[in-house]
């Protein structure tokens, strides 16, 4: 079976849908048509130019290139995960702790799907290295952003029972270990729901692209089974990671709680 080529009317169809959900917006009075527009309009000149760049990246085989590319997928990843907070701390350690943790756990699971199961020759090679981790990344971003923003917010509203278990004698990290282990399974709940549907209520992405494009159900199941466990992995930690270094930071030597390291935003 070969892939399934799609043409510019294919194209216009997608597009005729962002226009009447924009229409159904309108008449609903939901006021979300400006923002459907304008993020259907980003999105499809991003995928456009990321295309094109993979496109010259992988014709070039430069390793110099992969890592070019890979480093600004890595800071745009750990800008896009420190962005979304309502509470903060001071930009240099918010954005730090979302960028570290992301590449953290990104890097961790990426580097185990290459060197055990995947096995590219080599296991840099652009093709194999640059959309697992892509496809990882993003997922990590997103645990860590939901980690980072169920803990600060947390901590700001539990302040005095925080303080109050300290002044029993708790060290900082026994008198945050429930917020930090909240904030670690709402981070991983989507995936969580996103495994336990996975073949039964819905067709994951990665299986249905794989399909699609010609390969045996069964071998895209595992694929897919695979791609699944590095996600919720990579999720895990970078999660972990978030909520940990939030904790230590938002505490000094002495166990007491330095809420002046927050900063909200309005």
């Amino acid at each position: 079976m070969n892939p399934i080529v799609l043409t510019t009317g294919d194209m216009l169809v997608a597009a005729a849908l962002i226009v009447t959900g924009s229409v159904l917006s309108f008449l609903l009075s939901l006021g979300l048509q400006r923002a459907l527009l304008v993020s259907a309009v980003r999105m499809a000149v991003q995928l456009a130019l990321v295309g094109s760049v993979l496109l010259f990246v992988f014709g070039h085989a430069s390793v110099w290139l992969t890592i070019g590319l890979l480093a600004f997928m890595f800071s745009a990843a750990g800008w896009e995960a420190g962005s979304r907070q309502q509470v903060r701390l001071c930009p240099g350690w918010h954005f730090g702790i979302a960028g570290v943790a992301t590449a953290t756990g990104t890097v961790i699971v990426v580097l185990i799907g290459l060197l055990t199961a995947l096995q590219p020759q080599p296991w840099y090679v652009a093709r194999t290295a640059i959309p697992l981790t892509g496809l990882l990344l993003g997922n990590v971003m997103n645990a860590t952003s939901l980690s980072m923003n169920t803990l600060l917010s947390a901590i700001t509203r539990e302040r005095q029972a925080i303080e109050a278990r300290i002044i029993l004698g708790a060290t900082r990290a026994q008198a945050m270990n429930g917020l930090i282990r909240q904030a670690i399974r709402a981070a991983l709940l989507p995936t969580l729901n996103q495994m336990a549907a996975a073949g039964i209520v819905t067709m994951p992405g990665i299986m249905t692209g794989q399909i699609l494009a010609g390969m045996n159900p069964l071998a895209a199941s595992r694929y897919q089974v695979l791609l699944m466990s590095l996600i919720v992995s990579g999720n895990l930690i970078g999660a972990t990671f978030a909520a940990y270094l939030i904790a230590w930071h938002l505490t000094d030597s002495r166990g007491r709680l330095r809420l002046e390291r927050l900063l909200s935003r309005s």
